[in-house]
């Protein structure tokens, strides 16, 4: 039992769980029994619609386009997000729904979920084993509850507010997770992800010829909600990304918070257009990476 009366989410069973509760460790275990549904479904799918790695199926019927040419949609996404709103509305038939491939509400007020069925699309499309599910809830725009599982390391990160962070493995093994305790930026690991509009490239490309003399090195994995994971596991120091949307950083800032690191996202009344700036970092160079942010002019959204 946990010093406030509430139980642990990992010590609460799916039949324990209330259609209308609220408590952020109820939630959790929703989120987490929705994510890993998803991602097994993800897990079944790739093969059977894309056959085995390197086969040279990237441009077929089973690929759309969404904001530009190089931003692709696969029947799996939209798959696989039915799977999560059937879930859901069996679960948590009274809450609202926004999803990457679907759509929902841009209302914050009230109970939300934000999920994206295949967080790191371009990875999965060509065989690239760095790709997720990602399902969070909101309570006003809040994330208070989350999971991102890492589709093919079959591990499942989650959090709720107040209750810390954790990772399971695929045998079944929980760790409790922490940010690295790094405090000289220059020896900082730095995530980051990069947009697919054209204009906001360049200006991300110059930010990082700013930023790499200033740490030890970057990373580019290609899915953000593992790139926050990642900061939560220590496995990096620091993400960040211009341009995400909420379901790509629901449910991954909140497990990076959870997990000790300083966190910036856009406010649920955000008016960027998509264009903020969203980072966790360690929490030892917190103040000199946001200070690097903003004088190489990432403080600022980028528009398109």
């Amino acid at each position: 039992m946990c010093s406030d009366g509430r139980v642990p989410s990992q010590e609460i069973s799916l039949s324990d769980v209330s259609a209308n509760s609220v408590d952020p460790a109820v939630l959790r275990v929703v989120a987490v029994t929705v994510a890993e549904a998803a991602a097994a479904h993800v897990r079944a799918r790739r093969p059977e619609v894309f056959g085995v790695v390197g086969s040279g199926v990237l441009h077929d019927d089973s690929v759309e386009v969404k904001s530009t040419p190089t931003d692709p949609v696969t029947i799996v996404d939209t798959e696989t997000e039915e799977v999560i709103r059937d879930l859901l509305a069996k679960l948590r038939p009274a809450d609202s729904i926004l999803g990457e491939e679907g759509g929902g509400t841009d209302d914050c007020d009230g109970v939300r979920w934000v999920v994206d069925p295949i967080d790191g699309t371009v990875n999965f499309l060509y065989g690239i084993p760095a790709f997720s599910v990602s399902v969070a809830v909101q309570i006003d725009g809040m994330s208070v509850a989350g999971a991102v599982v890492d589709v093919s390391m079959r591990a499942t990160y989650s959090a709720h507010r107040g209750g810390g962070a954790t990772m399971t493995d695929v045998d079944g093994n929980v760790s409790e997770l922490a940010s690295n305790s790094v405090t000289d930026l220059s020896m900082a690991l730095v995530a980051t992800g990069f947009g697919y509009d054209a204009k906001r490239r360049k200006v991300q490309g110059r930010l990082i010829a700013e930023i790499l003399p200033q740490v030890r090195d970057i990373r580019r994995i290609g899915s953000a909600a593992l790139d926050l994971c990642m900061v939560a596991t220590g496995r990096v120091d620091a993400h960040f990304e211009h341009g995400l949307s909420p379901w790509d950083w629901a449910a991954g800032s909140l497990i990076a918070e959870e997990a000790g690191a300083v966190i910036r996202i856009p406010g649920p009344n955000s008016t960027s257009a998509g264009g903020e700036i969203v980072y966790a970092c360690a929490a030892g160079i917190a103040d000199d990476f946001a200070h690097m942010l903003t004088a190489g002019g990432g403080g600022e959204p980028i528009s398109t």
